[in-house]
């Protein structure tokens, strides 16, 4: 289906360089300051923060879909597999190599399974043999997609739903994808069987993958390198395990700290910028 790419290193250039951006929204509100991040090619990366940190706009500033909400890049650079793509239209990125999973899953509701899957290869001219070899590819990752498939998607479970639009991402063919809150509003094992599939995506296809979540504690430990990010800026990064053992990422983000389980609510917002930024 997708050529695997060499193994990720500190060595093999990255194949997403995300340099110094700014996003203004409504040309007056400053959303995004500075983000720098790299996803190493073959590797998973995460984008980890609280709702309104910045992670989907981070997302929707890489796969270019800002315009849609009066949103820009006005700083900074967005390098894809080697060239800078911030002034490409999205589809012409997605036909690149890079597509995004939006957050809430966004199926056809009113199509079939099968259909579904199949609009993600709209961009493709290889061929309908081509075409049914990767649904078939698709329906090995996915085997509740194959028994669902003739099903209405809008009537499918959230679970289903998730699984049908990363298997329509798939089936453009991506070097990468951008994975928006997968976690969201699933049975924690779902949740464990999403991302068991991006691990297999990940090792067997050689898909890049750039995962924007909520739910710290099952990102790191299925990413290989994570930022932190907190009104915008990124605050914190660091390998998974680093940032798994780091003693402000377990009070803040897994919620547990030196003195046991902590709350939010429990310490004041000056001392979580004061710590991050000492």
């Amino acid at each position: 289906m997708i050529p695997n790419p060499a193994p990720a290193t500190q060595t093999v250039e990255p194949i997403l360089s995300v340099n110094n951006i700014e996003v203004i929204y409504d040309h007056v509100i400053l959303v995004l300051k500075g983000v720098s991040l790299t996803v190493p090619r073959g590797g998973i990366t995460a984008i980890l923060g609280a709702n309104g940190a910045g992670k989907t706009t981070t997302l929707k500033a890489i796969s270019n879909l800002l315009h849609a909400e009066r949103g820009e890049v006005t700083k900074g650079s967005i390098v894809f597999d080697g060239e800078e793509v911030q002034a490409l239209s999205s589809n012409l990125l997605v036909r690149r190599g890079c597509i995004q999973v939006m957050e809430g899953r966004h199926c056809f509701g009113h199509l079939s399974v099968e259909d579904n899957l199949m609009t993600g290869a709209f961009t493709r001219k290889d061929g309908a043999a081509a075409i049914k070899a990767d649904l078939d590819l698709v329906y090995d990752y996915f085997p509740r997609l194959k028994v669902r498939r003739t099903s209405q998607a809008g009537y499918t479970s959230g679970g289903e739903q998730q699984m049908t639009a990363i298997g329509r991402a798939l089936m453009s063919r991506p070097k990468m994808i951008l994975l928006d809150e997968p976690s969201m509003g699933l049975a924690p094992q779902l949740v464990e069987e999403i991302f068991e599939i991006v691990k297999k995506l990940n090792d067997e296809q050689g898909v890049s993958f750039l995962l924007a979540e909520q739910n710290t504690n099952v990102a790191l430990r299925y990413a290989k390198y994570g930022y932190i990010l907190e009104s915008g800026r990124v605050v914190l990064d660091g390998e998974a395990a680093a940032l798994r053992e780091n003693d402000d990422v377990k009070e803040f983000y897994l919620g547990v700290g030196g003195e046991g389980r902590k709350s939010f609510r429990d310490v004041k917002h000056y001392k979580r910028r004061k710590r991050w930024l000492s």
